[in-house]
């Protein structure tokens, strides 16, 4: 495979750091709220990316963090007189809901910035002893221009950054570019003890703890979207190679493109997105998923409704042509097919491009209702059954066999562990139950459940 990485803008050949393994880490959502469209693109995308690399052999290891502390989440647990862990776990949860209807992969692991407290503290105080960081009243700072090729993710250069910064200067700080790896807290805030005074983790920090925690000192690739670039994975950088300047953080960087409504970023802040639980309402999850495979991932994807209908007409097509082919799928050779699969192997291959991939489907559907012999139907059917199953799309498959008792046990259990803020185990039981095909979603009338689709 090739991949277009960020830090070289140029495409290059994968080599992982370890041969046959795959190690990815992507950014994950910060939980005071359920997600929107342009939050599912990256789940999604590299979704796709890990099942396609575990199709070609790879043992693909995929961490996904959830930021659960954080500005907006303490003030909407003031907003509601709850905890903050009360508003992180209502949202990590409703996350589960919505990427299981998107029919994503459960990653490795799910690490939680709270759970990692101890390691965090760690690597700031190796940072303050290397002399690349330093404490004032009670909140340390990371010397950005002390770092070795700051900005060669973003290409921006320091001096630069110091020149135009708008903001009135920080007088704790020894310059503008400077950036905050642990945070004194404030009056009424969650905190955790330091060798600096009460505080919690600056947003950067996480990452840096926890792609290496999981993957290791070195991670193969490394995603998010492209609005993470700057300043977040650059700060990402810095402190994970200052601390270990021995390995690169990082190998392959890849960005998706931003979702746009009118041009514009899709944002909260902005106050222009669209939540995946009510595009999914009016049209479907698995509808939303093809659309967002439906432009390359480096691409800006303008979301309407008018496009989105579009795209469903579009899966209608594929699925009438199943519907159409009587008989079991088959795997008979064919050259033609061969042909048609050739070319989606070739798009997946040439940096997760999922638009000609799903051009190659389109081919072999027109082949399928056009030119090809009856005899050759089942066999087409089974490539575009395997097309789709990379893709993540699910478009035949039964209801799992459950036992209700052991499902409703199951809440109880979890019920009660989330009773006691036993936050690990409440996360190990939402896990089992998404196992069994089991979909939970908690309301002020107690857990409710559905099987997935």
């Amino acid at each position: 495979m090739r991949f277009y990485n960020t830090l070289t803008r140029k495409k290059e050949e994968f080599v992982p750091v370890e041969d046959g393994k795959a190690g990815i880490y992507v950014c994950g959502p910060t939980t005071y709220n359920l997600i929107h469209v342009g939050n599912a693109r990256p789940y999604v995308v590299f979704d796709t990316l890990r099942r396609y690399m575990a199709y070609i052999g790879y043992d693909v290891k995929l961490v996904q963090n959830f930021t659960d502390i954080d500005d907006k989440i303490i003030a909407k647990a003031n907003d509601e007189g709850v905890d903050f862990h009360a508003i992180s776990s209502r949202y990590i949860d409703e996350v589960f809901v919505d990427i299981d209807g998107l029919n994503v992969m459960r990653a490795t692991h799910y690490p939680r910035v709270t759970e990692e407290i101890d390691d965090i503290i760690k690597l700031v105080e190796s940072l303050i002893a290397k002399g690349f960081a330093y404490e004032k009243n009670g909140t340390v700072y990371f010397r950005a221009a002390k770092a070795k090729d700051y900005g060669k993710l973003s290409k921006k250069n320091i001096d630069e950054l110091e020149a135009g910064a708008r903001v009135a200067a920080n007088p704790d700080k020894e310059a503008v570019s400077d950036f905050v790896l642990w945070k004194a807290a404030k009056e009424g805030e969650p905190f955790w003890d330091s060798p600096w005074g009460c505080g919690r983790p600056g947003w950067h920090i996480e990452c840096s703890v926890m792609a290496r925690k999981y993957i290791g000192n070195t991670v193969d690739i490394h995603g998010g979207g492209d609005d993470l670039m700057f300043p977040h994975h650059e700060n990402e950088i810095a402190q994970s190679e200052a601390a270990m300047p021995c390995c690169s953080f990082v190998n392959y960087w890849l960005h998706n493109g931003m979702l746009l409504v009118d041009n514009q970023k899709m944002a909260k802040s902005e106050g222009n997105f669209f939540l995946v639980r009510d595009v999914a309402g009016e049209y479907s999850y698995e509808i939303l998923r093809f659309f967002l495979l439906s432009v390359h991932y480096r691409s800006p994807l303008n979301f309407s409704k008018e496009l989105v209908e579009a795209t469903a007409n579009g899966y209608e097509r594929i699925k009438n042509c199943l519907r159409n082919i009587e008989g079991e799928p088959s795997h008979a050779e064919n050259a033609n097919i061969e042909a048609f699969w050739g070319e989606f192997c070739k798009a997946m291959d040439d940096d997760l491009n999922t638009s000609n991939a799903i051009a190659a489907i389109f081919d072999l559907v027109r082949y399928a209702n056009k030119d090809a012999d009856k005899e050759c139907l089942p066999a087409i059917k089974a490539t575009i059954l395997k097309m789709c199953n990379i893709l993540g799309l699910k478009l035949e498959g039964d209801a799992p066999d459950v036992d209700v008792a052991e499902i409703e046990a199951l809440i109880a259990k979890r019920d009660a562990a989330k009773a006691d803020k036993n936050w690990t185990l409440s996360d190990e039981i939402r896990d089992e139950l998404a196992q069994m095909g089991v979909v939970i979603k908690d309301t002020r009338e107690g857990t409710k459940w559905h099987l997935s689709n």
